[in-house]
């Protein structure tokens, strides 16, 4: 996985033209990969076919 996640941040530093040091990589390949973790948790969450959206609160 490591090397998929290293292959996304080069993509998407060069998609977006950000300058990315050598330093700084494992520090966001540990952010990504807690976030791609979460994300997988609340993805996985089973939800009936009844639920309803929640109402939208404005401020």
């Amino acid at each position: 996985m490591d090397q998929t996640l290293d292959s996304y941040i080069d993509a998407m530093a060069a998609l977006f033209g950000l300058p990315i040091a050598p330093e700084w990589k494992p520090a966001i390949r540990t952010n990504l990969d807690v976030t791609l973790r979460m994300a997988r948790l609340v993805d996985e969450f089973p939800l009936p076919d009844e639920i309803e959206q929640a109402n939208v609160y404005v401020a």
